[in-house]
């Protein structure tokens, strides 16, 4: 139920929206930007308001992986890569015809910082599993079904509130000069406008937001042990949150007075993307994490746990969910290590990787000849929920050939996440599902995950922009210069589709009982890697 307060802020924003359009109105403004902060980079585009692409730069950040399974990234990498990318997309137009600025970002973070908006430490982003002894003391104040019951998730090392905890447990200086615990997106925000603010989808992956009030739940701040004010400010995702002030509009290339929208977490923004935005619509994401997801009018929640839910940006809506850790990270990894060769002949070539990697999955038969790849590399959320589970190949002979271990490896990640797909499909009927992201770019990929799936597989025209183009969208939306999310179908379209073929998914059947039976076979073993 949507509280007074809820409907009060609703109320504010909707007011604060109208007078920003008509001042946009006024002005003509013509373009859209959004930024995406992913795991490898920002990818920042340039939309007009008829939803046509104008440019996209994507500027490189590290990630420092390290531990086994901590993974940690520099948000001050993060303003100079806004502000690098901002620069080049605005360097062909009058920057004061942008009429919005939004966000995307990577989610379930911890990005600490003191009262001047400075981070006090490192990030902890979305694939650090070192909070795990955080998750088990939450489960022993709140029994693990009724913490699902709150939040849509389980408790886990992968969530906001667990690491947060982390840091007061193992660095108790950095803890105590912390004034709010931000998410990526929400740093840049409060770099732009220096406003301290969150919006639902972001909080909803926390691990401490109530989701039947939309407001941080004090039966699980209490669990915790954490100050309610740690946390900040719950907004709309369209709210505009201010306008930029002129030294911070130089620095970054944008016209003074530019409004910034807040956006969304990454995968609520890749549902508006991939035009998910009505009940019923599901989509695919393949990227470096990877997430199967459909729009839905209420959360779903799975007897065994085994997916969650995020809040949607659409007002009213839930995008339940399934991420599994590191599906392209898995799968390039692989690549790297095995066909560096072949991408170096194809560039000579005049061909892509893809094209490489297209002919080698061609190679290699349903089954990998006997190969299975378990694909947790950094350990695994959805369906697992398992921070030890390790990478594996199991069953090589001298007979292999490089083109069965990288077929292998996108097997691998395809019947993990078609577990997820299996999850959804008791309580939801999905027999397609729309594609983005930057995997779907090869067709041998996209026939495989639908034979594999039993779907019809939908490309979409624009890949690897979705998630910028849902943040666009909600940037429109928020300002008023597009009537709402269904206006995303100016902007994304149906390329082409890939029908199952249901032999080969018939096929698939015992090499999946066999992936189900090598995870299983492997848990004593994750237990004794962990304890070396």
């Amino acid at each position: 139920m949507w509280n007074r307060s809820h409907n009060d802020r609703i109320f504010f924003h909707i007011i604060i929206s109208f007078i920003v359009y008509v001042k946009v109105g006024e002005t003509l403004k013509h373009y859209l930007i959004a930024h995406d902060l992913g795991t490898s980079g920002d990818k920042a585009t340039l939309f007009d308001v008829e939803g046509n692409l104008i440019r996209s730069v994507t500027t490189p950040y590290e990630t420092h992986f390290f531990n086994a399974n901590w993974a940690e990234q520099n948000p001050q990498n993060w303003w100079e890569a806004f502000c690098a990318s901002t620069k080049q997309l605005v360097c062909e137009i009058d920057a004061k015809e942008v009429a919005a600025v939004s966000f995307s970002g990577q989610m379930m973070g911890c990005v600490p910082v003191d009262m001047s908006g400075k981070a006090i430490r490192p990030a902890i982003i979305w694939a650090d599993q070192r909070s795990t002894a955080q998750a088990d003391a939450l489960l022993e104040q709140i029994p693990a079904q009724e913490f699902y019951r709150i939040t849509g998730h389980r408790a886990s090392a992968s969530y906001s509130i667990e690491k947060l905890m982390w840091i007061r447990d193992h660095e108790p200086d950095s803890f105590s000069r912390i004034y709010r615990t931000l998410q990526p997106k929400d740093y840049l925000v409060c770099k732009l406008t220096g406003r301290f603010v969150t919006d639902y989808s972001d909080a909803s992956s926390t691990n401490a937001l109530d989701l039947s009030t939309l407001t941080w739940s004090d039966e699980i701040l209490k669990a915790s042990k954490l100050d309610p004010s740690l946390f900040p400010d719950l907004m709309p995702s369209t709210a505009v949150i201010g306008e930029l002030t002129a030294s911070v509009a130089k620095e970054c290339g944008l016209a003074a007075g530019t409004p910034i929208v807040l956006g969304a977490g990454d995968g609520v923004c890749a549902a508006t993307g991939a035009a998910s935005v009505s009940s019923g619509d599901a989509y695919h994401y393949l990227g470096s994490s990877s997430w199967i997801a459909y729009t839905a009018d209420a959360p779903l929640y799975d007897p065994e746990m085994r997916t969650f839910n995020w809040v949607h940006m659409v007002p009213g809506k839930f995008c339940p969910t399934g991420t599994m850790q590191a599906a392209g990270n898995s799968f390039n990894y692989i690549r790297d290590m095995l066909c560096d060769g072949e991408a170096i002949r194809a560039k000579a070539n005049g061909q892509t990787v893809y094209d490489a990697i297209n002919r080698m999955l061609r190679e290699s038969p349903i089954g990998s000849r006997g190969i299975i790849y378990l694909p947790y590399l950094l350990g695994e959320r959805s369906p697992r929920w398992n921070p030890i589970a390790r990478g594996a190949y199991i069953g090589l002979t001298m007979e292999h050939s490089r083109s069965d271990l990288v077929h292998a490896a996108l097997e691998g990640v395809l019947m993990n996440l078609s577990i997820i797909l299996e999850c959804f499909r008791k309580q939801q009927p999905i027999d397609s599902l729309r594609l983005i992201g930057g995997l779907a770019q090869s067709d041998e990929i996209c026939k495989m995950l639908a034979d594999i799936f039993g779907v019809r597989a939908v490309l979409m025209d624009k890949l690897e922009e979705a998630t910028s183009m849902g943040a666009a969208v909600c940037g429109g939306v928020g300002v008023g210069v597009l009537p709402d999310f269904t206006s995303v179908h100016r902007f994304i379209h149906p390329d082409k589709s890939f029908d199952a073929n249901m032999e080969k998914h018939a096929a698939y059947a015992p090499v999946k009982a066999l992936f189900e039976s090598c995870y299983q076979a492997m848990l004593p073993l994750y237990q004794k890697i962990a304890e070396l």
